[in-house]
């Protein structure tokens, strides 16, 4: 099956770390937007298989995961000042922009057989 929300939502380790840790949470929401990702399958490689979501989507699976609150906890949460994101003016959180992936958070969805998708040179 070709949908991450699908494996997220099934991983327990995972969901523990999105549920004990708003950074880690809002990270996963941020590689989620802009970002296309790919199963760590030959075949979904080969034929250029990918999932990705909207902004509003991907807040919607971090509160699902959370089992707390709904998209709009989440959504633009990467967006603030000096680049640290909503409710974290100072940096102290760790939130990061939209689009940006973390390593913490691309060994995570390697670990589940999920890799970033190609870059889009167009943009």
């Amino acid at each position: 099956m070709n949908n991450l929300e699908h494996d997220l939502m099934n991983c327990d380790w995972l969901r523990n770390k999105v549920r004990t840790s708003d950074g880690y949470a809002q990270n996963l929401y941020a590689a989620m937007c802009n970002q296309t990702w790919q199963k760590l399958d030959v075949i979904d490689i080969l034929t250029d298989t990918e999932w990705s979501c909207t902004w509003r989507y991907a807040g919607g699976i971090i509160a699902d995961l959370r089992e707390q609150g709904d998209y709009i906890d989440w959504y633009c949460s990467g967006i603030g000042p000096q680049g640290n994101g909503n409710g974290d003016a100072d940096g102290t959180k760790g939130y990061v922009g939209e689009g940006c992936v973390t390593d913490e958070i691309e060994e995570d969805l390697k670990t589940l057989g999920w890799i970033p998708g190609p870059e889009d040179e167009s943009i």
